[in-house]
This record gives C-alpha cells, sequence and structure tokens, in this order.
C-alpha cells in the first residue's frame, strides 16, 4: 500500500530563464515559509513524503522540481542539447526567481542528500535570504566525496562495483562517472538506454545496506531513470560545479552564523559521515546529529529532522 500525504493546496509553474520550474505549496499561506530541496541531481517532489516533516499548521511550505527533472519542464531528456546550461550556480539562481516570484522576504531551507548540497550552496551565496538550514544525508559534492561513491565505496561493494565499471565503456584516463556521463550526454538511444540502466543498478546497489531487495529497482520508469542518470553525472563529473573558491567548505564563514541541523546516517555507506562532520566543525550555529543505526535516510533520522524544523519555526519574526 502507498503510503499518503498530506496534499499541496496550491501547484503552479514559475518561469526562470529557459525553463518553467514546478512548485506545488502546502501548510498555511501565513507561516513561516520554507523551501524543500529534493535529491538527485536528478530527483523530485516524488511522493511528497518531504511534508510529513514540517508541521503544516506552522509553515508555507514550498517545494520545487529542479531544472530538468520531475515535473518541470523541459526535462532534460528532451533538451539534451541544454545540458551546459545546467549548473548549481544556474540552479541558485532558480531558486531566487521562484522566491521572487512567490513573494517570500526569507525562508528555512531543508533538503535531502544533493539537495543539502544545493542548500549550502544557495546560503552561500543569499545568507540573507536563509533563516536556518535543516540538511539529512548531508553532502557537498566535492570530488573526493564523487570518487568515493563512484569508485571507492566499490571496495563494499567488488561484485556490483567491477560490473559498473565494465559496463562503463570508459576510455584511457576516462573516471567512470566521466564515462557516463559522456554515454548519456552524446550516446543514441539505446546507448543511452543502457548506461542510464547500469548506473541505476550502482546506484540502487550502494544504498542498499538498509533494503538489499532494492538493488537494480531505483527507478522503474525508463524515462526517469534516463534523466536521473543524465543530470546525476553530469553534475558529479564536474564536482558539483563547486569546485576552488566556490567549495562550501571554503565558504563556511559565510554562513557561520546561519541556525542549521546536520542529520547523518552513520550507516551511510554512500556519503560517509565525515562530510557532515566537517561542515560541523567549520559551523558554529550548527548542531550535529549522527544516527547510528541508519543509513542513507531513514525513520529515526526523519524524527530529528522534524524536531529541528520545529525548533526553526519559532525563529522567524
Amino acid at each position: 500500500m502507498t503510503e499518503e500525504y498530506p496534499h499541496p493546496h496550491t501547484t503552479r509553474f514559475v518561469d526562470v530563464d529557459g525553463a518553467s520550474i514546478f512548485v506545488e505549496e502546502s501548510g498555511t499561506p501565513v507561516g513561516v515559509p520554507a523551501l524543500w530541496l529534493h535529491g538527485g541531481p536528478g530527483g523530485s517532489l516524488g511522493s511528497g513524503w518531504y511534508r510529513s516533516h514540517f508541521d503544516l499548521s506552522r509553515y508555507r511550505l514550498i517545494g520545487i522540481d529542479q531544472r530538468g527533472s520531475g515535473r518541470s519542464v523541459p526535462n532534460i531528456v528532451d533538451a539534451r542539447e541544454q545540458l551546459d546550461e545546467h549548473t548549481t550556480q544556474r540552479l541558485i539562481a532558480d531558486i531566487e526567481q521562484v522566491r521572487e516570484a512567490l513573494g517570500v522576504e526569507r525562508w528555512v531551507v531543508a533538503g535531502v542528500s544533493w539537495g543539502t548540497t544545493l542548500a549550502l550552496a544557495y546560503a552561500q551565496e543569499h545568507p540573507d535570504r536563509v533563516i536556518a538550514l535543516a540538511l539529512v544525508a548531508v553532502t557537498t559534492t566535492s570530488r573526493d566525496e564523487v570518487d568515493w561513491i563512484t569508485e571507492g565505496v566499490g571496495r563494499v561493494f567488488p561484485e556490483e562495483w567491477a560490473r559498473f565499471e565494465g559496463d562503463s565503456g570508459r576510455r584511457e584516463g576516462e573516471r567512470v562517472v566521466e564515462a557516463y556521463a559522456r554515454r548519456l550526454r552524446e550516446g543514441d538511444a539505446t546507448d543511452r538506454t543502457h548506461a542510464a540502466t547500469a548506473w541505476d543498478r550502482w546506484e540502487s546497489a550502494h544504498v542498499s545496506l538498509d533494503h538489499p531487495e532494492r538493488v537494480g529497482q531505483l527507478f522503474a520508469d525508463a524515462t526517469e531513470r534516463e534523466a536521473f542518470a543524465t543530470l546525476v553525472t553530469h553534475y558529479w563529473s564536474h564536482d558539483g560545479f563547486l569546485t576552488g573558491d566556490r567549495a562550501v567548505l571554503s565558504r563556511m564563514d559565510r554562513i557561520a552564523h546561519i541556525p542549521g541541523a546536520l542529520i547523518h546516517g552513520r550507516r551511510d555507506i554512500s556519503g560517509p559521515a565525515v562530510t557532515a562532520w566537517r561542515l560541523h566543525q567549520l559551523w558554529p550555529a550548527s548542531e550535529l546529529t549522527i544516527v547510528e543505526t541508519e543509513g542513507h535516510g531513514g525513520a529515526e533520522e526523519s524524527a530529528v529532522l522534524r524536531a529541528a524544523l520545529d525548533r526553526f519555526a519559532a525563529l522567524a519574526p
């Protein structure tokens, strides 16, 4: 049985440069504004699970499908020629255009996985627009993290990684993630399908400690599978477009004063807890919670996230 979550009361599209961003609102229109950023890159708001973390009697909750994914248009599978326009900086600009269109002055920003990278990068670019940050399954999409999730973690899943690497078709000197990014950008329809399927199986493998039965079943829909693989390999092969002086860890002084909650599972093999720990060391206003029994998300992490969001709702004037 599919679990039901509170429904949005309003949906709309906000036109930004070169795209229309799908936006849904839940909760009370006079509540504390909050933004939810989904995982990926290339994920979506999906089932609406994220709404269960917010007290909708206190929040004006805004969720968006990021450029190129979900219900935003054009979907990347229909606009592959626009792939070079997809950068983290472009996503940050999209968020600002949504904020302005909705008449929001400041908001609590929350996210999961890749959404935490985007939330941090957005806050560092626009700290005056952020009341607080609530982040679960924390990432910064650094080269070190990308190399771990695409190569290093193969030490834990050697059988699956051997298959993943063998299916990559990588050329001499090419990283695995770069090979998949190239094929999903340049390959014909058949090659893109094969690459997306192989990528999907690997993604499902390294998040499978809690649910081993999910290996090979991350995205059932072929279009969603290809869109996710296309965008995630594009961003990861460019280190999230957050290198040098744009790297998240190098800009923590810009948000040192903003209250934050960092929530991470000790068993998150895809993204080891050291990333959340390093952020916490550089972020005086943050609280770090490591959930010992969970991996890349889980019921206890969700409960900690809900408690943090309840606290942050009281911070708005």
